[in-house]
């Protein structure tokens, strides 16, 4: 099915946007006005659809600036639900308190909510909404079950017009999401190849597999692409140091686009700017460098031909 009658949209480019800088962090300080002004500003240039994780202050900021200085972009708005079962499979600690679990299914409600407000709210402007982000996969630390998803997005389907997808890994809907796949109005996966261990030679090939291995399983659903990328460094966790770089961000982000739209799927490439608050301390950490810009907004070679050096 074909993603842009789907969801009533053109076709266009799109990214993943979050714009938390130097000493800001989700939950701590966040960026100004005027500081995502200067971010829009930039993606304006390239990018019509920008996917927001939360619908936290800085997303609420981001949509306040999009319509206050009238730019014409269009979001996938997100809520960012916290762990309610402990996954004890998570190698950086998914386990909580059971009073903690309990509390968090309260939060996830007001979450939830929240979303649906703004969705209201910004009509003009949120084009789709997600249930969620990496909550069902093996590895995460804010495990979700199934069911209790599929209870979100039907709660967003009753008071929101916006379609309703949830975020994940391409794995997940080959098995355990089939039901969630079946209650979404369209699939959104991210496909990570260098996270597993491809190399840049193998990567979009990689990616188009992943994609059609979920597409070909639904063929009566859209499938897009809400994460996509190559990080350009790396301290070895996870990531051979040697596999990643800004040129080979570059062909991987190149192929990827030119893909997307021969095939005519949208596909959020992962992401606009790097953000050191991510990961661990270490400065290496991959985490951190996934940005088609530095953290101090300079383009990567990868956007030095639209931005300059």
């Amino acid at each position: 099915m074909n993603y842009t009658q789907a969801l009533n949209i053109e076709a266009g480019n799109a990214i993943c946007y979050s714009g938390y800088r130097k000493g800001q962090w989700p939950g701590g300080s966040s960026p100004s006005y005027d500081q995502i002004k200067e971010d829009l500003l930039i993606l304006q240039k390239n990018w019509k659809y920008l996917r927001l994780y939360d619908c936290d202050v800085h997303s609420e900021m981001v949509l306040e600036v999009i319509r206050k200085e009238k730019f014409d972009f269009k979001v996938m708005l997100g809520a960012y639900i916290v762990a309610e079962a402990n996954n004890y499979g998570c190698p950086w600690g998914g386990t909580y308190p059971e009073d903690k679990l309990e509390e968090n299914k309260k939060i996830n409600k007001e979450i939830i909510k929240k979303l649906i407000r703004l969705a209201n709210e910004y009509p003009d402007i949120v084009f789709s909404l997600s249930a969620g982000n990496e909550a069902c996969v093996d590895w995460t630390d804010h495990y979700v079950p199934v069911e209790s998803v599929i209870n979100y997005v039907r709660m967003i389907k009753k008071e929101a017009k916006q379609p309703v997808t949830f975020c994940e890994n391409y794995l997940p809907w080959l098995d355990k999401m089939k039901d969630l796949a079946e209650e979404v109005d369209f699939i959104s996966i991210h496909t990570y190849p260098v996270w597993e261990y491809k190399r840049i030679h193998e990567a979009m090939d990689y990616t188009v597999s992943n994609y059609l291995s979920v597409a070909n399983a639904y063929p009566h659903k859209p499938v897009v692409i809400t994460e996509a990328g190559w990080t350009t460094f790396s301290n070895g966790k996870g990531i051979y140091p040697s596999n990643v770089n800004e040129d080979f961000q570059r062909i991987y982000y190149n192929d990827l686009v030119e893909w997307s739209e021969k095939e005519n799927v949208l596909t959020f490439v992962f992401e606009a700017f790097d953000e050191s608050w991510k990961g661990s301390d270490d400065a290496l950490e991959p985490e951190k460098h996934w940005g088609l810009f530095t953290e101090d907004r300079r383009p990567k070679k990868v956007m030095q031909e639209y931005f300059g050096s």
